[in-house]
């Protein structure tokens, strides 16, 4: 790591005041140098940090892009003091395995809103249900499609029929011009987020990768709470 980065690092610990006492004031490099040496266990909480600053400018640049739903696409308290966005594809099992702990929250957290954020990154198929899903949101139904697609198991032609039928949508609808925008307004936000993979999770100024599990999804909330009381 160039010391100018490592510098950089270092000045985003707690404690950084005690970190430029020890610099020598005529080769602040090699203080930063020595101390690095004495202490490398700083530099994976200072890794941590930065990558949250970082986090925290890209959800603040792109906020409404990433909390505003299509209608009909989110649950919870329309009203409620924090919002979680879920960015998913039907195709991830992942994403399969994360429906009970966003159901669960929104079953006991009575102000949490959860924004749903189509992510067809894994098929073409992927695509195709993304569609219908926001066409079932339209209509009043995307918890229906929601839950009927995941828990028919992997996606493929069968399971996306039945989900659709389940919900009581005309397959015709996904082709709506509204649709196509919000699918490609949302892909060009994963891209400027450089989200990796799904699920992906924002709260707060969090970004959370993967299925972090109930009991993550909770304390992000939480701490989004906080932060903003």
């Amino acid at each position: 790591m160039a010391m100018a980065a490592a510098a950089a690092l270092i000045g985003g610990l707690a404690g950084a005041g005690a970190m430029l006492a020890l610099r020598p004031p005529s080769d602040q490099g090699a203080g930063v140098r020595a101390y690095l040496l004495a202490h490398p266990e700083v530099l994976p909480e200072a890794m941590e940090r930065l990558q949250a600053q970082q986090n925290a400018a890209l959800v603040a640049a792109n906020r409404a892009a990433l909390f505003t739903p299509f209608p009909g696409a989110v649950a919870g308290n329309p009203k409620g003091d924090v919002t979680l966005a879920e960015f998913y594809d039907y195709a991830c099992g992942y994403c399969r395995a994360a429906v009970g702990d966003v159901d669960r929250l929104v079953a006991e957290d009575k102000n949490l809103r959860v924004v749903f954020k189509e992510m067809p990154v894994l098929s073409e198929l992927s695509d195709s249900a993304a569609r219908l899903s926001l066409a079932a949101a339209k209509a009043g139904r995307f918890a229906a499609f929601h839950h009927a697609l995941y828990a028919a198991g992997p996606l493929d032609t069968a399971t996306l029929a039945a989900a659709t039928r389940a919900a009581g949508i005309a397959p015709a609808a996904a082709d709506a011009p509204d649709i196509a925008r919000e699918v490609e307004a949302t892909m060009a936000a994963v891209r400027a987020m450089r989200f990796s993979g799904t699920p992906t999770f924002v709260v707060g100024d969090q970004i959370l990768p993967g299925a972090v599990g109930y009991a993550g999804l909770k304390a992000a909330v939480a701490a989004a709470r906080a932060h903003t009381g």
